[in-house]
């Protein structure tokens, strides 16, 4: 059961959640009306379709690039579903839909996402710690990578005490309980998950503080980069710590049974006492929803209707 587990994984979006399972996504979001709209595709990641990809390391990095496309499909979805049950709220037509138009939008998006994220997690903490002088590389890449956690730490405190990201993260919740339920062979119902915690090892948030670590280890190796080019080289290596970083996940999941392992996964899983919020029963009835569709189950858990669409 372990190892099949390991096959799935969820993630939170507006009002809803994703589930990926062995051979599907689905996402399940609730209509302001309690409606629950559920959009089900069949999904293989490349790395069962290519063996040869399925090695350790190339692996992971092959698969943090399918989770961006993959969570943005999903949020996409969910603020369609935002915007729809907003123009209904306030009377707006329904326009026809530029589906060249939304793709477009969407990659701007990614692109502009992707370029502030690398300027303030990545450039700036840079910039910083070369204001103090370091002529080691050690102590240089230490420092660089603290002022990054820091960022890091920082950011995810301060989006916490957004109302809409609070949602958001309540639907995390929603969605580890969901999981431990399913590992601990519990029928996938709201009273089978409500008793399990919101944190689980495998969770994305822990995922991102090892990378934080990860990165600080293989950026030792490169010195201390004394030109613009040396700095921005270091972005061909986040395939690599992406990749380093998802066998110490997976190797994490296996380990956390052992009790003198589950002491270094209790950075990641103090972490989520901020990314997860602990969820009512209609969340969780939405991260039951989606977890059963992605098995290949029928998806009514509760009493909420269940919209498919396609």
């Amino acid at each position: 059961m372990q190892e099949e587990s390991l096959a799935v994984g969820g993630q939170a979006v507006i009002e809803g959640v994703m589930m990926r399972g062995p051979n599907g996504i689905a996402i399940a979001v609730r209509r302001p009306d309690g409606e629950i709209v559920l959009k089900n595709d069949s999904f293989q990641p490349i790395t069962k379709r290519i063996k040869w990809l399925n090695i350790p390391i190339l692996r992971g990095a092959i698969l943090l690039i399918e989770t961006m496309y993959v969570g943005m499909k999903a949020l996409t979805f969910s603020s369609d579903i935002a915007m729809e049950a907003e123009k209904q709220k306030n009377g707006a037509a329904d326009k026809p839909r530029n589906k060249r138009r939304d793709k477009i939008e969407t990659a701007l998006t990614v692109v502009f996402a992707l370029a502030l994220g690398i300027a303030f997690f990545f450039y700036l903490p840079l910039l910083l710690t070369g204001l103090f002088g370091f002529d080691s590389g050690f102590w240089f890449n230490l420092v660089d990578g603290l002022i990054r956690m820091v960022f890091f730490l920082a950011y995810l405190y301060l989006i916490s005490r957004w109302k809409e990201i609070r949602r958001v993260f309540e639907y995390h919740g929603a969605e580890h309980k969901s999981i431990f339920a399913y590992e601990n062979q519990k029928e996938l119902v709201v009273d089978s998950a409500r008793p399990f915690t919101t944190l689980h090892p495998r969770c994305g948030t822990s995922f991102l503080l090892i990378v934080m670590v990860v990165s600080i280890l293989v950026f030792m190796f490169l010195g201390k980069p004394e030109t613009v080019a040396e700095r921005l080289v270091r972005l061909a290596f986040v395939p690599l710590i992406g990749g380093l970083s998802y066998e110490l996940i997976k190797l994490s999941a296996k380990a956390y049974r052992y009790r003198f392992f589950r002491l270094f996964l209790l950075p990641g899983l103090w972490l989520q006492r901020i990314t997860t919020v602990e969820p009512d029963d209609q969340q969780l009835e939405v991260a039951m929803v989606a977890l059963k569709c992605a098995l290949g189950q029928d998806p009514a858990v509760g009493p909420s209707k269940v919209v498919l669409v396609s």
